[in-house]
């Protein structure tokens, strides 16, 4: 039996993974109530400011807690089903990432102006919030893909909320939605491009670890 495959089942080592996935669960746990708050905030915010871009931040936040919840679901389980979880995740984090350029682009043609102040003091409050899940998930983020993932969202999450903040200070400064609408979009792009480094990540997992010998 090669050593390879006897640290493979060494206790020592699996008594740490454990440890490291009750912490997971307990990180997830507390990111996860963290989103679900602020989505029920921001969705209500977004539509009485009309702002696209706080609608769009909202909705992330829904999917964030959802993704939460299904990485709670295959902590400690066999690395082929975290993958397939993370390759789901990641389709729902492109599906966003489409729906937010399109609501940008409905704003666009509609000439919706947001209103500044609003979009400011909650893409503030989102801000802080999402620092606090990506403190609480950085030492994580070098994990599997279903890990990765998690990690991923909250720092998209991060960037999205500081372009918030920025597009607020555009709308003030400028009286119209096109600072909105910009962040509205990068937001989209962002959720496409984790989308597919999630993927990608996940792909790798799924395939055979070793490839068989051309003979």
């Amino acid at each position: 039996m090669s050593a390879s495959c006897c640290n493979h089942h060494d206790p020592a080592e699996q008594a740490a993974q454990r440890l490291r996935d009750k912490a997971y669960r307990r990180v997830l746990w507390a990111v996860l109530a963290i989103n679900a708050i602020m989505f029920a905030v921001e969705i209500g915010a977004g539509i009485t400011s009309r702002s696209a871009a706080l609608q769009a931040d909202s909705l992330d936040f829904l999917g964030d807690a959802a993704n939460y919840g299904i990485s709670l679901f295959v902590v400690g389980m066999a690395l082929h089903l975290r993958a397939r979880a993370a390759l789901a995740k990641a389709l729902t984090m492109a599906v966003f990432g489409l729906w937010v350029i399109g609501v940008a682009g409905w704003n666009l043609y509609a000439g919706v102006t947001p209103h500044a102040y609003s979009m400011g003091v909650v893409g503030i409050t989102a801000a802080l919030a999402n620092a606090a899940s990506f403190g609480l998930l950085w030492r994580f983020r070098a994990g599997d893909s279903n890990m990765r993932s998690a990690w991923i969202c909250t720092r998209n999450d991060v960037l999205g909320n500081i372009a918030v903040i920025l597009a607020a200070l555009g709308v003030f400064g400028t009286g119209t939605g096109w600072p909105d609408i910009a962040v509205a979009a990068i937001m989209g792009v962002l959720a496409l491009q984790g989308a597919v480094t999630v993927s990608r990540q996940a792909l790798a997992e799924l395939r055979p670890a070793t490839a068989l010998p051309a003979r």
